[in-house]
């Protein structure tokens, strides 16, 4: 069962509202007693459905719980559309950009936001499972580099974290400073890929996979890395990668 309703950001984007989405698994209402660890995601609009997806095509995250069954909540909040305004939300540090110029990153008010506000909402309306532990973050391009930045730098509240084919392009010495500075527990599982058909989209992709993989090791975090045969930057390529995230991080 996927709920919809309306928030606001103010500190991003004032009073304008946006989509945020929870899905609620199959068992939550057989057992009022249950409760359940809950994923946040990023691009909430291209999460569960393909009609409200950008591109007409969505992870299909709304399917694969129905038919998996799994034992878990998923938040997911639909990005800024404006403009540039996706690519300044979910960069956790200034950067420049070929075609907007500087983006200004404010990815760290994003995060702020969705630990203090967010994130209480939910475990206040829903019956989950609060701790640490139980608390896992997901997103893709953009949304993968977020949630690499919330999986290190918040990781005293999300131990878990799947980022598909994160941008770590557009600064790849800032990405490892961000990592560098993170104070990572040795508990900490993330989830990262690639797909083949998207590692020369940008010249310093594959030196900053292998880099980023590297400092992650280098710092105790339990990594699984994998490099998608015939992946592409899309959806449709993130959707076939659900399963397998999903069984990587113990979901």
């Amino acid at each position: 069962m996927v709920l919809k309703w309306d928030v606001t950001i103010p500190p991003l984007s004032g009073d304008q509202p946006r989509r945020a989405y929870v899905c609620l698994p199959e068992s939550y209402e057989e057992d009022d007693e249950k409760r359940y660890p809950v994923m946040y995601m990023f691009d909430g609009h291209n999460v569960f459905f393909d009609e409200d997806a950008t591109y007409g095509k969505s992870w299909g995250m709304a399917r694969y719980m129905e038919e998996s069954r799994k034992e878990l909540i998923i938040v997911a909040v639909e990005c800024n559309h404006s403009g540039n305004r996706r690519l300044v939300e979910y960069a956790p540090f200034t950067y420049e950009n070929s075609e907007h110029g500087r983006i200004r990153g404010k990815g760290s008010v994003m995060l702020h936001w969705m630990v203090k506000t967010l994130k209480p909402y939910i475990d206040e309306t829903y019956r989950t499972l609060p701790d640490r532990k139980n608390t896992i973050i997901a997103g893709s391009s953009m949304g993968g580099l977020i949630a690499l930045y919330g999986a290190t730098a918040y990781n005293h509240v999300f131990q878990r974290g799947a980022c598909l084919s994160p941008s770590l392009w557009v600064a790849p010495g800032k990405v490892l400073e961000m990592i560098a500075r993170a104070h990572i527990r040795r508990d900490t599982q993330i989830y990262m890929d690639y797909g083949e058909n998207e590692m020369f989209n940008h010249a310093a992709t594959s030196e900053s996979i292998i880099s980023t993989a590297h400092l992650l090791l280098t710092k105790r975090v339990n990594l699984a890395f994998r490099i998608v045969p015939g992946g592409t930057h899309s959806e449709a390529s993130w959707e076939r990668q659900v399963p397998i995230f999903m069984d990587c991080l113990g979901l």
